[in-house]
């Protein structure tokens, strides 16, 4: 998508978000009807890159690894150094698109963190900026846009195995331009990183790989200073700033407003994406709306199979192939009764597939996360018998963890999911 298509969709959104303010002032207390419609076609997404595709390794690996303060203030000075300077022209106006994992794209409590102080440094000493919130109507400007991950690396400074430090990157583009203006990393010790998930993504049951996030990390993590933005990026802003108001009011606990912000993203053509549904589905929940919550869910389903991968967060008990107690136990049987039905309906050949943590020995992570997955073809089975002969377990161990850290709680629930594979029949 050009840049002018896109600025054309921004504006779009900003009468789009001026109505659904007026109707918000109107209907406070009440939470309108979901309008979502089914999920598109299946999107070729790209790989999301890694450190030997964003910048020389020998150049990674001479970077020291710091405090995760000093890190963050390392990376943020050098991103800074080579951003426009201060003119006696109006303000730049600046945004800066909330800092993901690496990885998953989720928002922690440590990419939040480090999107704070940003925003703090750009006020304080570089006065030539105009922090703006990220919503529709800045966007719309075509400002300055930061962007930022923070990604969990191995010795060798590579995103798979045991993670013992982190990787940080910010990214400053111009949305007039269509450019990279600057670029900044660094590397941090783990020493008190709090990389648990903000609430709607430590509630989200289900995660697959997503277009607008890798139009994120495409943008942040394999460009350089000079390249054109990502035009999977520009494709998906317009919704990704809604989605960003959604989340926000979520994790305040504004239920009814995220539901609206939600609603407002899926009337876009790029808001038909995973974090929309599950929104609506962990909004209409949390309203007491089951049946709406549901049908949200589906659609996640359906989403995660057109993609041909669906992770879904079952957490077990350690050692076991019993489900643990927590908050979302009691949805499991929903779950796979969607999961199950879902398939069917589309003829799916599926392989279910069982993950654990980095912690303990990997042959036992590997028979472990078998059983869970046998566990789960078997409930399926129980569901829609026949599904039977197009089912298969396998168990990958600890071999493809998301987030690495061992640490067996929230901050790595996704490392213990269990994936549905669309397979060729």
């Amino acid at each position: 998508m050009r840049l002018r298509t896109v600025l054309a969709v921004l504006t779009a959104a900003v009468a789009l978000a001026a109505c659904s303010d007026q109707k918000a002032d109107e209907t406070r207390a009440a939470a309108p009807q979901a309008a979502v419609s089914a999920a598109s076609g299946p999107v070729n997404l790209p790989v999301a890159p890694d450190t030997a595709a964003i910048a020389p390794a020998v150049a990674a690996a001479a970077l020291p690894i710091q405090s995760f303060d000093e890190a963050v203030l390392s990376a943020a000075n050098k991103l800074l150094a080579n951003a426009p300077p201060a003119t006696t022209a109006q303000r730049l106006p600046l945004v800066i698109d909330p800092l993901i994992d690496g990885v998953t794209g989720a928002q922690t409590q440590a990419s939040r963190s480090m999107g704070e102080r940003l925003a703090a440094l750009i006020r304080e000493k570089h006065p030539q900026f105009e922090v703006l919130p990220f919503n529709a109507t800045s966007v719309a400007r075509s400002p300055m846009i930061l962007l930022g991950t923070l990604t969990g690396v191995n010795p060798e400074r590579k995103a798979e195995g045991r993670r013992e430090a982190y990787r940080i990157w910010f990214t400053l583009a111009d949305l007039k331009s269509g450019k990279i203006v600057s670029k900044g990393m660094a590397f941090s010790t783990t020493d008190g990183v709090d990389t648990t998930p903000t609430a709607y993504f430590r509630d989200n049951p289900v995660w697959a790989q997503d277009a607008a996030t890798q139009g994120y990390l495409a943008t942040c993590q394999g460009s350089k200073a000079g390249d054109a933005i990502s035009p999977l990026y520009l494709e998906k802003l317009a919704a990704a700033a809604w989605l960003a108001e959604a989340i926000a009011a979520y994790d305040a606990g504004q239920y009814a407003q995220a539901l609206r912000y939600y609603e407002g993203a899926a009337q876009l053509p790029a808001g038909q994406q995973l974090r929309t549904y599950a929104g609506l589905y962990l909004s209409h929940l949390k309203l007491g709306q089951p049946q709406a919550a549901m049908q949200a869910f589906g659609q996640m389903v359906d989403h995660g199979l057109d993609q041909k991968k669906l992770s879904v967060k079952f957490l077990f008990r350690p050692g076991s192939t019993a489900f643990m107690s927590d908050a979302n136990a009691k949805l499991y049987p929903l779950w796979l009764t969607e999961v199950s039905r879902r398939s069917q309906a589309r003829q799916a050949c599926l392989q279910v597939t069982g993950h654990t943590s980095a912690t303990g020995p990997e042959p036992v992570n590997e028979r472990l996360s078998l059983l869970r997955a046998e566990f789960i073809k078997a409930e399926i089975k129980r569901r829609e018998p026949s599904l039977a002969p197009r089912l298969i377990a396998a168990g990958a161990g600890s071999r493809e963890t998301l987030i690495g850290n061992g640490q067996d709680n929230e901050t790595d629930a996704l490392d213990r999911r269990v994936e549905f594979v669309v397979l060729p029949c």
